[in-house]
C-alpha cells in the first residue's frame, strides 16, 4: 500500500464560522485572518494505492460552479486535482473508488463536473465507484434549513443517476471494522449526519483523515467548533473521545483543511489532549 496527500486547492472561509463561541483573540493565535477576517484553508485529499485499487478521500470543490460562487471563497494558489495526481503519476481515470466523506460540496464537489456540451452534469471519475452512507445521504438529498446551503444537488444527484453510487454498511456502533474499502471507518454525527472519518494502518501506524471532526489543528481544544456543525455539543463529545484515543494511540492525523500542517499527533496534558507535533508527509512516510 502506498498513500499519497493530494492537493486540490486553497480557500477562505470566515474564521467566526470557523471557531464558533471562541473569540478571535483566542483562535487567531493558530489561525491569523485577514483584513477581512477569512482564515486560509486547504482541501487536501488522501489518494491510498492498495494492489488494484485507487481510492481517493474526497474531491474538493471542483470546477463547475460560477464565479459568482467562487468570489465567496476565494481560491488561491497552484494546486489543482489534476496536477496533483500527476504528480505522482496518476490520472482521474486511474481512479476506482472515490470515498467521501460527507457530502458538503468542499469535499464532494470535484465527483461531478460539466458534460462535454455544458448542457449537464456527469461523473468526473468514470470509472470509480462513489461511496457515501444511507444516513448521509437521505440527509443531503432532503437537507436541513441549517445545511441546505452546503448541499448542491448538481453534486450529488448525479452520482446516483450515473449508477456508480454505493453506500458504506453502517455498523450496530459508531466505528465500521474491515470494511469493503480496505479501511476502517469511524462515525461521527456532531459535524453532519454520518460523517465518514477513514482509519487506515499503513507502515505500522494508525493514520486518520480527520475531515470536518478536526479541521485544523488550531481546533484540538474541545470547545473550539465550527459554527457549521449541526450538534455542537455532540462534536465535543466525539472529538473528546477520539483524541483520547489518538494521543493514548499514536494515531498519525491527517489534516483535510489544514493549510499549513499536513499531519499532527496530540498528547495528554494537564489542560486536556494537545497538540503534540506538527508534520510534512513526506518527514513521517517516505
Amino acid at each position: 500500500m502506498n498513500i499519497y496527500p493530494i492537493e486540490t486547492g486553497n480557500f477562505k472561509l470566515d474564521g467566526g464560522a470557523m471557531f464558533g463561541v471562541v473569540p478571535k483573540v483566542l483562535w487567531q493565535r493558530t489561525n491569523p485572518a485577514d483584513s477581512n477576517n477569512l482564515i486560509d484553508m486547504s482541501m487536501r485529499s488522501m489518494l491510498i494505492e492498495d494492489g488494484d485499487r485507487l481510492i481517493l478521500i474526497d474531491t474538493g470543490l471542483g470546477n463547475k460552479q460560477s464565479d459568482k460562487f467562487f468570489s465567496y471563497y476565494y481560491l488561491f494558489g497552484d494546486f489543482s486535482l489534476d496536477t496533483s495526481l500527476a504528480k505522482f503519476g496518476f490520472h482521474r481515470d486511474d481512479i476506482t473508488d472515490v470515498f467521501l466523506t460527507h457530502l458538503h460540496f468542499d469535499h464532494c464537489g470535484g465527483a461531478i463536473k460539466w458534460n462535454k456540451d455544458r448542457t449537464g452534469y456527469e461523473p468526473a471519475f468514470k470509472n470509480a465507484k462513489f461511496w457515501s452512507n444511507k444516513n448521509h445521504w437521505q440527509w443531503a438529498v432532503e437537507p436541513n434549513p441549517r445545511e441546505k446551503a452546503s448541499f448542491f444537488k448538481e453534486n450529488i444527484h448525479p452520482m446516483e443517476a450515473s449508477g456508480q453510487l454505493n453506500f458504506v454498511e453502517l455498523p450496530s456502533n459508531d466505528f465500521a471494522k474491515n470494511t469493503k474499502l480496505g479501511f476502517d471507518i469511524l462515525f461521527a454525527d456532531g459535524h453532519t449526519e454520518k460523517q465518514m472519518i477513514p482509519h487506515i494502518q499503513y507502515k505500522g501506524k494508525t493514520v486518520v483523515y480527520v475531515a470536518d471532526l478536526l479541521p485544523t489543528v488550531g481546533h484540538i481544544p474541545l470547545p473550539y467548533v465550527m459554527g457549521y456543525d449541526t450538534r455542537p455539543l455532540l462534536t465535543m463529545n466525539e472529538k473528546e473521545k477520539f483524541l483520547n484515543l489518538a494521543a493514548d494511540n499514536n494515531y498519525i492525523l491527517f489534516l483535510e483543511h489544514d493549510a499549513t500542517n499536513e499531519l499532527c499527533t496530540v498528547k495528554h496534558t494537564e489542560k486536556g489532549v494537545r497538540l503534540n507535533e506538527t508534520y510534512k508527509f513526506t518527514e513521517i512516510f517516505n
